[in-house]
């Protein structure tokens, strides 16, 4: 007997690689049942509300190469023209020096970026060509073993430190020196040469909860899943039809939990992919929220110099994005040695800087200015070279969804996304003609 064209799917989970997996699923016309421990679904990429209002839990950005994404909100009808602010890549310094890329096909673009980036000497725009060149002939690839460090030890200092560094901890949420050299040029592939558009930065122009996580909630809901919030699921075992979650009966099971969770719930099914998933290692990421009524930026998203004593790499006027006014979100990613310090700690190391690198900005008393501050301890994995992280497959009709399961990309929103999909094809593909 062949099993039916409909299949019984259980998704723990509902973050943003649970709600791609179950729209995933019922799009094909599958019935889902969704779990979800929180109070609400979006996992780390989610809004929270604060003394200020509906605040994201951390800033995040997406780009134009993040085409699963894209799709996934069109098709739970989240219009990403409306709620994404499009800009070609710019990683534009207070000072004024910084790389911008024009629109148009990607290699041009790159290269008149480079030729025009502001505050380079003509050889450091030189050695970057050269250096680009060679990543392309090589087909993007290096030594698995290899950090970024190595990857670019021949770039000039301003390079490093005003294009690759931004942009290893951007994408990777990991220091150059601890970044996997092989999962950076697949970005740069990804991102900057694979189309026009690839590399344009989108920005949110509405709370995270409200760009993905409601929508498709919502969609779910018309379409007939279950979604049972605050629910955290206690035990999965296979019994001859399938599998049971706290005793209800499903065909396949997607784990798109966190790895720390899908570790709990299947070491007695596997222990050696339980292993690996309580293996990995964390970057946290701190978002600090400062306030100031009569600073503009020149663009939404700054870029900003590091060091020691200055720790943010990033900052947006979220009130340019139409979201909080006169509020201003400093970034700090690969932010260990900082949250191992203590938030009130990095709260006066962000102002300081913020009052440096904006010379008049911020200038009230430090608690008027410093206004919310905020740690994702997990924020993501740490992407190290050679990192062996959990396969997408478990046992016979489970699988694992999430940023932190196999794949060629870092712990992105694109890559959630793409891994709860192909969570649900695989588990549809192993169904789809077994005997029951």
């Amino acid at each position: 007997m062949i099993r039916p064209a409909t299949c019984r799917l259980a998704i723990v989970g509902a973050g943003w690689a649970g709600l791609a997996a179950a729209v995933h699923a019922v799009a094909a016309g599958h019935p889902v049942t969704l779990y979800e421990m929180a109070p609400q679904a979006g996992g780390r990429a989610r809004s929270v509300a604060t003394r200020l209002g509906m605040l994201d839990n951390g800033q995040h950005i997406l780009i134009g190469a993040y085409t699963h994404t894209l799709a996934l909100l069109r098709r739970v009808g989240a219009d990403p023209e409306h709620l994404l602010l499009r800009r070609p890549l710019r990683l534009a310094y207070p000072d004024g020096r910084g790389l911008n890329l024009p629109p148009g096909r990607p290699m041009l673009a790159f290269l008149r970026g480079v030729m025009a980036a502001r505050g380079w000497s003509w050889s450091d725009r030189l050695a970057l060509m050269t250096a680009a060149t060679g990543w392309l002939l090589c087909g993007f690839r290096c030594a698995p073993r290899a950090s970024v460090q190595d990857l670019c030890q021949g770039l000039p200092a301003a390079v490093q430190r005003d294009l690759i560094d931004p942009l290893c901890v951007a994408a990777l949420n990991t220091p150059m020196a601890q970044a996997s050299a092989t999962v950076f040029l697949r970005v740069l592939k990804d991102a900057l040469f694979s189309g026009p558009g690839s590399a344009d930065l989108l920005l949110p122009r509405q709370p995270l909860s409200q760009l993905l996580p409601a929508p498709a909630v919502a969609w779910l809901a018309t379409h007939g899943t279950a979604l049972h919030l605050r629910r955290r699921v206690m035990r999965i075992e296979a019994d001859s039809d399938g599998w049971r979650v706290d005793g209800e009966p499903h065909d396949a099971v997607v784990l798109a939990c966190s790895a720390t969770e899908a570790a709990r719930l299947t070491a007695a099914v596997s222990s050696a992919w339980s292993n690996d998933a309580c293996a990995l290692r964390y970057e946290p990421i701190i978002t600090t929220y400062l306030h100031d009524a009569q600073l503009r930026f020149t663009s939404p998203m700054m870029a900003l110099p590091t060091d020691a004593t200055a720790p943010a790499q990033f900052a947006f006027d979220l009130g340019a994005l139409g979201m909080a006014p006169e509020t201003f979100a400093f970034v700090i990613s690969g932010a260990r040695a900082w949250a191992d310090r203590g938030l009130q700690l990095t709260g006066q190391a962000v102002l300081h800087q913020a009052r440096h690198d904006f010379p008049g900005a911020f200038r009230g008393d430090d608690d008027s200015v410093l206004r919310h501050i905020t740690t994702e301890r997990r924020a993501t994995f740490a992407c190290t070279p050679g990192l062996h992280r959990p396969a997408a497959g478990i046992a016979p009709g489970l699988f694992a969804a999430g940023d932190y399961v196999a794949g060629p990309y870092p712990a992105t929103l694109e890559g959630a996304v793409r891994s709860g999909e192909q969570a649900v094809d695989l588990a549809l593909s192993s169904l789809k003609a077994r005997p029951r």
